[in-house]
């Protein structure tokens, strides 16, 4: 039985991929592209911000769709003048932006502070609760997987780690009797 997705730590746009609208309430925005799929939406925002205000404080970073390391830089980096009024958008693959939105959490911004566009979901990054590996694979909520690590099999649950920006995974058959 699938619980119903509001009620897990799971957001919405990593299951979807999503466009939604900038975030008109602030004042000064930080955009953070990862790779050439979230150009699009990058050129949206900007625009959409732009078009409300012509002196908008939009820094925008497109990083590698990969680039993990450059788009926690860019976002430390901004959180450094950030005032209130500062807002962050982050438009990628949806295990890239679990992962900065976990490296963004952990620095002190606030959920209604950031706004997500996931430009896919296929891919997930699954830890491991039995050694703390991180996975990186195709799977759907409720698949199993490989761990890297200590190679169970894990089965993807309806939790993400806020923190950590992953899937939890666990044995699939951890209470399974093992005839002898």
């Amino acid at each position: 039985m699938k619980p119903d997705l509001e009620l897990t730590s799971v957001p919405t746009w990593a299951t979807t991929a999503c466009r939604p609208s900038a975030d008109l309430t602030g004042k000064y925005w930080t955009i953070v592209g990862f790779g050439a799929e979230a150009e699009p939406m990058v050129g949206t925002w900007t625009a959409q911000l732009s078009g409300v205000d012509s002196q908008a404080a939009i820094r925008i970073h497109r990083v590698g769709a990969h680039d993990d390391a450059a788009a926690a830089a860019a976002v430390s980096s901004d959180l450094g003048d950030a005032v209130v009024g500062w807002r962050l958008m982050i438009a990628g693959p949806a295990d890239a932006c679990l992962r900065l939105r976990a490296h963004a959490l952990r620095s002190g911004v606030a959920d209604d502070e950031m706004l997500v566009a996931s430009t896919s979901v296929g891919v997930r990054e699954v830890v491991c609760v039995h050694c703390g590996v991180r996975t990186r694979t195709a799977a759907d909520l409720e698949g199993v997987v490989a761990c890297t690590g200590c190679r169970r099999n894990l089965f993807v649950y309806y939790h993400v780690s806020r923190l950590k920006g992953a899937h939890l995974g666990f044995m699939v058959d951890a209470e399974k009797v093992s005839s002898r």
